[in-house]
């Protein structure tokens, strides 16, 4: 039994305490595990930087910050408003202009959009359907998520039967419209001139009433909508508001354009 590796007498390994000792296959994995675990952990601490990373604490952070740029432009936007008031004031008042010249610039300040607009107007409402919505009328499939919110498209329809339909003004939510604004949807929210809002959305436009609403009775897109009202209740009205007035719109008019990296 001397000569057997595992004993403690003399053998070829020589003299000495490690004479006799080998590391076997579990020694070395158990090391293995222990230092990926180690790796984990540092890793996992290292991204958290003491958070809790399964919460969405970081998805309510940005929700934050975009509501509170919103609030930062809409204050902006009416500063910029008065100013631009202020500025137009002082500009009449000494500018050399004709009579038939200043007439002509109001003119045209109406057609772009930036001064306030009074006439009757129609405002549309659409809204989200309840979340516990489900299939009203025989043959409809129970609804999807996708079905229940409103889409960019949705709004985008209501808003070109309104121009076809001979809108001389509208307005969304409380912006006006102009020819380079851009309705948009992110998730379930409207960002329009770089405001967000959510539903429900009011669009109010200026123009005969009947005219208005006969185009939005005649849209293919709304119909394709009212289906979905009629099915999953989406929320849609529609109100003849008689006399009002639309803001004029107080933004920049500067167009902002991708650039190709040199």
């Amino acid at each position: 039994m001397s000569n057997s590796a595992d004993s403690p007498g003399t053998g070829s390994m020589g003299p000495g305490p490690a004479r006799g000792l080998r590391f076997r296959p579990v020694r070395i994995l158990t090391v293995a595990v222990f230092a990926l675990a180690g790796l984990i952990f540092f890793t996992s601490f290292n991204t958290a930087k003491g958070t809790d990373i399964r919460t969405d604490s970081s998805l309510l952070k940005l929700s934050d910050l975009i509501q509170e740029r919103s609030r930062k432009n809409k204050n902006l936007d009416e500063s910029n408003a008065a100013l631009r008031g202020n500025v137009e004031s002082l500009a009449e008042s000494d500018d050399g202009s004709t009579k038939a010249q200043d007439e002509r610039l109001s003119g045209l300040e109406k057609s772009a959009g930036t001064q306030k607009l009074t006439g009757r107007a129609v405002t549309v409402t659409l809204n989200d359907a309840p979340p516990n919505a489900t299939a009203k009328l025989p043959g409809y499939p129970e609804p999807q998520p996708d079905y229940l919110v409103i889409h960019q498209q949705d709004l985008q329809a209501v808003v070109n039967a309104l121009w076809q339909g001979g809108a001389k003004g509208i307005k969304v939510m409380d912006q006006r419209l102009i020819s380079t604004s851009a309705v948009r949807c992110v998730g379930n929210t409207l960002i329009l001139q770089g405001r967000v809002y959510s539903p429900p959305y009011k669009i109010t436009a200026v123009g005969d009433p009947g005219r208005l609403q006969q185009a939005l009775a005649a849209s293919k897109a709304i119909q394709t909508y009212m289906v979905y009202v009629n099915v999953y209740g989406l929320g849609w009205k529609v109100t003849d508001d008689g006399t009002v007035t639309l803001p004029g719109y107080s933004g920049t008019v500067d167009l902002h354009y991708a650039k190709p990296v040199e």
